[in-house]
């Protein structure tokens, strides 16, 4: 695709291009950690002319990796768009993290995106994380190319590379993932290695040089041509094995010479629609160089092969009451409908929602409809409100700049969003409609914490709704049972983010404390016990007298209360008092300090004086009867009990299974799933659990999964029962 520069249609001007939804390209980077997803980013603004040297915007600052965590911790934490022009095509480039603890950042820029780019280090290989998300855009059908980077690597390998990604995303047709372009080597150095200076497209037969710091275009030598002839005759086949023109193979196979053109216009319609997979090289730019090496013919396969918004298929829209709405596809004269991927904070602007336009245009001072729903669980409370937008604008690192409008297709900034979350649907005020929401990762690593002064306990809550407010993949949570206050993350890097936000933008420090486990209590046998309150002193004296009976039900019976009073021994009104009593008493605890569950408590007995006794007295008599019982028996404490899902690699499931039993987990079976997978279910005790998600991804090299959900409560090994009771004691 090297000679296709400045032959696009519709390149109609720089200043048109984010008004035309066909001349837009949304593209997603992903990668593992560390592949060079920034650094490309910064290369194509550079070659696109938004940077006057790498990473630096024209004006100052840089143009990704901008935020000060990102800066501490030395890699992406946050999905950032980067949006260029080239050849007139506004191209926006959506920067994602590559470490599993930012997958919820990802996911946003799998949804915002058209097509996605995997960037693959040539020194470190494809992990299996990327593996996953490849199979994520394959089951939409998103359009992918594969970008090899470190290519200055002692050891690089592009051809090895290819056919390491070929095995790795090819699935059964290996041929669909196939290189454009075959890097040319300069002089070795006197280390032996012979850096990448250019490359030659295998289908135009063109050298590109970049050893000057600028691509120039010629024609190769004859001792070239040979060395590029197989790859060249695998490509063309794969081409043709896409085309539309049933008839080309056997044309080419009978010797027909295929032109050029032909052989383009089907790479990118195999492109576009998700079915052909090109391999390209790129490099950063040197010190003082235009132009990184492949990055021109990068941009060229974004702007001809990558689709456009119009491709995108719609998701699924609703009215608010639930009813389907059938929309075509980026309508920028359409009902307004578009969504906040993404939400930051900004300590001079404010709130700034970035925003996906999927139908209609959007304006600054416009009245829009907010609308969220789904993430009740999380911390997200169901809202639909109207807010008047403030201004729009483009990112470019630190720095927004002010734009008129944004039509169907194109990706904006917009601030003063107070109410707008991160998943949310703006739409018109006097059509309000709800989008289906992109899937988000279950966080599953608990973060207990608790204000570390005064000052800020009376800022936490807030600064906890901004949090959650901004990343959907955390969850809030305000135990009943342990009165603990729990943010749960994906993963460790994720919390220590959420912390340092916490500090750093909204100005509360907190204490991280240890995680409590919601256990519960609950009789082993019957026993009897006998509450007697009874105080005469002075004035109105307390008399109470009460004798019940306690024995265990089974789990999930909570706690039920029998009237077997005879003769009135306990007047008919002071019956619901001794209820009382003994269920504040049960859920107070009566060993260490959980709730009482599963038993039934039989009032048989009591007394009761015809001035002294009263509701408060007979309350205290309940409770006082329950403790006695408890005293007399014994009491097993009752541990939460979870069914785990991991699907991991097989290579990984011997591994994973005897790391769950000796967690105390009950191996309930495995099944195959495809891709070389094995899903392991297994019922494991929450106390066992709670860095699993940090062992698991340790145990697995970080490609495998695991979901979590309740079973039930069940009795806890005696010795570790007594323990936590102990425990309690001393901190009583």
């Amino acid at each position: 695709m090297g000679d296709k520069a400045n032959v696009h249609p519709g390149a109609a001007g720089r200043a048109t291009a984010a008004d035309r939804p066909a001349s837009v390209r949304n593209v997603v980077l992903v990668g593992h950690s560390g592949s060079g997803k920034t650094t490309l980013v910064e290369a194509l603004a550079l070659t696109a002319g938004a940077l006057n040297r790498a990473g630096r915007v024209e004006d100052g600052g840089t143009v990704s990796d901008y935020d000060e965590i990102e800066h501490r911790q030395q890699r992406s934490v946050q999905l950032s768009l980067v949006p260029v022009e080239w050849d007139g095509f506004k191209i926006n480039l959506l920067d994602t993290p590559g470490y599993a603890d930012f997958v919820g950042e990802l996911r946003a820029g799998l949804r915002a995106a058209d097509a996605a780019l995997f960037v693959v280090s040539a020194s470190d290989g494809v992990d299996g994380s990327t593996r996953m998300v490849w199979e994520e855009c394959a089951a939409v059908g998103m359009p992918r190319a594969i970008v090899i980077t470190h290519l200055e690597a002692a050891r690089a390998d592009f051809e090895e590379m290819t056919r390491r990604c070929a095995e790795a995303f090819g699935g059964d047709d290996p041929d669909a993932v196939l290189p454009l372009y075959l890097p040319l080597h300069g002089p070795q150095g006197p280390d032996g290695h012979a850096p990448v200076s250019g490359l030659i497209g295998l289908l135009t037969q063109k050298l590109f040089d970049y050893s000057t710091g600028e691509r120039k275009e010629s024609e190769p030598g004859e001792d070239q041509l040979p060395g590029i002839e197989e790859a060249r005759n695998r490509l063309i086949e794969g081409i043709i094995a896409e085309s539309e023109d049933e008839t080309l193979m056997d044309r080419y196979l009978g010797g027909e010479q295929v032109d050029i053109k032909t052989l383009i216009q089907d790479l990118e319609r195999a492109v576009a629609r998700g079915s052909f997979f090109p391999v390209l090289a790129a490099a950063p730019a040197a010190e003082g160089a235009k132009q990184g090496l492949g990055t021109v013919e990068l941009l060229e396969l974004i702007t001809g092969g990558f689709p456009t918004p119009f491709e995108h298929p719609m998701p699924g829209v609703t009215t608010i009451d639930g009813e389907p709405r059938e929309l075509k596809p980026c309508d920028t004269e359409g009902p307004l409908v578009a969504e906040v991927v993404k939400t930051s904070s900004d300590p001079y602007v404010g709130r700034i929602s970035l925003v996906r336009v999927f139908s209609g245009t959007l304006r600054p001072d416009q009245t829009v409809h907010v609308s969220g729903h789904g993430l009740a669980d999380r911390g997200h409370e169901d809202h639909d409100v109207d807010e008047k937008i403030g201004a729009l604008s483009t990112p470019f690192g630190k720095q927004q700049r002010p734009v008129t409008h944004a039509v169907a297709g194109d990706l904006v900034c917009v601030a003063k969003l107070g109410r707008a979350e991160t998943g949310d649907t703006l739409s018109a005020k006097d059509d309000p409609l709800l989008m289906e929401p992109w899937q988000m990762p279950d966080p599953l690593l608990p973060l207990a914490i608790q204000a570390h002064s005064k000052a800020d306990e009376d800022k936490l809550s807030q600064g906890l709704a901004r949090l959650v407010a901004e990343d959907p993949t955390m969850r809030l949570e305000q135990n009943q049972d342990t009165h603990q206050v729990v943010l749960w993350c994906l993963g460790e890097a994720h919390a220590d983010v959420a912390l340092e936000r916490l500090r750093s933008r909204y100005g509360v420090q907190v204490d991280v404390v240890p995680h409590r486990v919601s256990l519960r209590e609950t009789f082993a046998g019957r026993s009897a016990g006998r509450g007697r309150h009874v105080k005469q002193s002075g004035g109105h004296g307390q008399y109470a007298i009460c004798e019940i009976e306690v024995e265990p039900l089974p789990g999930g019976s909570g706690i039920e209360f029998v009237d077997k009073v005879v003769g009135g021994a306990v007047p008919r009104q002071f019956i619901p008092s001794v209820e009382k009593g003994v269920r504040a008493q049960a859920a107070k605890g009566v060993a260490a300090g959980y709730p009482l569950v599963d038993i039934r408590v039989t009032l048989l007995d009591g007394k009761a004086h015809s001035v002294d006794s009263s509701d408060a007295a007979f309350q205290t008599a309940g409770a006082l009867a329950l403790r006695e019982a408890a005293a007399d028996a014994t009491i097993h404490l009752l541990e939460p009990v979870a069914e785990v899902s991991v699907l991991v690699g097989d290579e990984y499931v011997g591994a994973v299974m005897s790391d769950l039993s000796a967690r105390r987990g009950r191996l309930l079976g495995t099944e195959q799933v495809s891709g070389g997978r094995t899903l392991v279910r297994a019922e494991v005790p929450e106390i066992e659990i709670g860095r699993y998600a940090i062992d698991l991804r340790s145990l697995s090299h970080g490609t495998a999964r695991f979901s979590r959900s309740y079973a039930r409560h069940e009795p806890m090994p005696p010795q570790l029962g007594q323990k936590i009771r102990q425990e309690a004691q001393k901190s009583q």
